[in-house]
């Protein structure tokens, strides 16, 4: 499997408990700030394809920039272009922890799902 590439906040306890569960489990990955470097255009691409198009997927909908901004009613109406450029100009409204890599594109932390998605037997 390539190199894994984590984005994560250092304020947020999610965030460490999937760097935690990485180091455990002996996966090479790069960390990455999410606030002051979020994902690139083309790396949102792929998350957007890994998550069937949904782009709410990729929102951190309930952090204080989305609900300041009002993304909850203007989503709908947001053309993929414009969203995708909301989230690689702002990390704090990309959803965390975002991992790519090996084929694999996770956000948020689910323990069963990324040992699904990165265990393999």
């Amino acid at each position: 499997m390539s190199a894994l590439k984590i984005y994560t906040y250092a304020s947020c306890d999610t965030c460490r408990r999937a760097v935690k569960w990485l180091r455990a489990h002996g996966l090479e990955f790069a960390e990455h700030a999410i606030r002051e470097t979020p994902p690139s255009p083309a790396e949102l691409r792929t998350m957007l394809a890994a998550q069937g198009g949904e782009l709410r997927r990729l929102f951190n909908t309930s952090g204080r920039d989305y609900r300041e901004q009002q993304l909850g009613g203007k989503l709908p109406a947001l053309g993929e272009s414009a969203a995708l450029a909301l989230l690689a100009g702002n990390g704090n409204l990309v959803k965390r922890p975002f991992l790519l890599g090996g084929g694999v594109a996770l956000t948020g932390f689910d323990e069963a799902a990324w040992a699904a998605a990165l265990l393999k037997p």
